[in-house]
């Protein structure tokens, strides 16, 4: 038993680094939303400091993922999904997958008055799919917007942002992987109808 508890934590650290990355999120900033500090955390992720209640519960909550994401433990059998919004860059992130790597599903929330466009890159390639209101995005040269069921993809090394294109709140499904992983879809082609 306490082989596989050992094991367990050891496969903390590297889910908490790889939650980090897929956030988007850095040390600093982790540590200013948790109260842990930097050392603490790196110390977590390389597996050099035993991870604690105390340690994993702001990290779940800053994450939006519960404690046994974090742990890698065992499914219940209760087939509720229990997701949680978090707030990173002034977007509320819903996240509608629960596995670590891999494509990631986003349901994201852009509120009113989202700061100037900062275009940024990282590895990654991403899929927005606008739901309601209008979505301002821009692509390396491109300035474009977006209405409902419009939809974008692009390798996230481009410079790039998004945000809302006029005084109303976005809502964006998005989905992201890492470099070389695109969302593929498929469109059933038209049948056509017999006439009788």
């Amino acid at each position: 038993m306490d082989g596989d508890l050992d094991h367990a934590l050891e496969a903390v650290g590297p889910r908490l680094r790889a939650l980090r990355r897929q956030r988007e999120t850095t040390l600093t900033e982790l540590s200013a939303n948790t109260g842990v500090s930097v050392s603490t955390l790196s110390r977590l992720e390389s597996g050099a400091r035993r991870p604690t209640l105390e340690l994993l519960l702001p990290l779940a909550r800053a994450y939006g993922v519960t404690l046994d994401e974090l742990v890698g433990a065992p499914p219940t059998g209760d087939p509720r999904i229990h997701l949680r919004p978090a707030t990173y860059n002034g977007m509320t992130v819903l996240p509608l997958t629960r596995r670590a790597g891999g494509i990631q599903a986003f349901k994201l929330v852009i509120p009113i008055g989202r700061r100037e466009p900062e275009p940024k890159t990282h590895d990654g390639y991403d899929w927005l799919y606008v739901l309601n209101g209008r979505l301002r995005l821009i692509l390396g040269e491109h300035d474009l917007v977006l209405e409902p069921g419009e939809a974008a993809e692009f390798d996230t090394r481009v410079p790039h942002w998004f945000g809302v294109a006029e005084d109303q709140p976005v809502e964006v499904l998005s989905l992201f992987g890492q470099q070389g992983e695109r969302a593929h879809l498929r469109a059933r082609p038209k049948t056509r109808q017999s006439s009788d």
